[in-house]
């Protein structure tokens, strides 16, 4: 645990999978939620880590010991979302192409599968998801597209992601998915939250 600004700090759990390392973080999130300690203002989950913000009344240690103990994973269950999906990325092709498995294997093998969010980031609304099953991963792109509409259903690495608005990108364009992934007058604002499941319908 280190301090990262006034009344902020930042967990560190080490595992060699990242998954495991985020399951640890979002149980740890979920504890300290549970807890309602006094002066905390939020605990923020990322792939390996997790971010504090307290005021003056928060009393950090609470936090000591956390990346170490043993919390179990799904400590807190999330939601359950269905997402309708359309394949027709524009990468689609190149990516079955170099995993030698036809369009419709790998669709079907990508439907089939159940994902969590593991955390969210790099634009408002967009959730890495883990679950993508390893047979059917392929890295990011070499060059990312200056425009990706937003709705593409996405891949790179390990992670499955939706671009909630049109932006830049260098993920691998699968298809497109019917989800409004950011509003601000919604509550919470974001359609995911970490720990939810996801599943796929096309």
């Amino acid at each position: 645990m280190r301090s990262v600004g006034e009344y902020a700090w930042l967990l560190a759990f080490d595992d060699p999978e990242e998954r495991r390392a985020n399951e640890r973080a979002r149980a740890a999130a979920a504890l300290l939620h549970g807890l309602r300690p006094e002066g905390m203002v939020e605990a923020v989950p990322a792939a390996r880590s997790l971010f504090v913000q307290g005021t003056p009344r928060f009393d950090a240690g609470i936090l000591v010991g956390l990346e170490s103990s043993p919390i179990p994973p799904g400590t807190a269950p999330g939601r359950t979302h269905e997402i309708p999906v359309t394949a027709g990325g524009e990468d689609l092709r190149d990516v079955c192409e170099a995993l030698g498995l036809p369009a419709g294997e790998f669709w079907k093998a990508f439907l089939g599968a159940t994902y969590v969010v593991g955390f969210l980031g790099f634009s408002p609304g967009f959730a890495y998801l883990y679950g993508l099953p390893r047979r059917l991963q392929r890295p990011r792109r070499p060059t990312p597209r200056v425009s990706v509409p937003a709705g593409s259903l996405a891949m790179a690495g390990p992670y499955v992601g939706i671009y909630p608005a049109t932006m830049p990108g260098g993920w691998n364009l699968l298809g497109l998915a019917a989800a409004a992934l950011f509003d601000p007058l919604r509550t919470p604002p974001t359609l995911f939250e970490p720990g939810d499941e996801v599943r796929f319908a096309g």
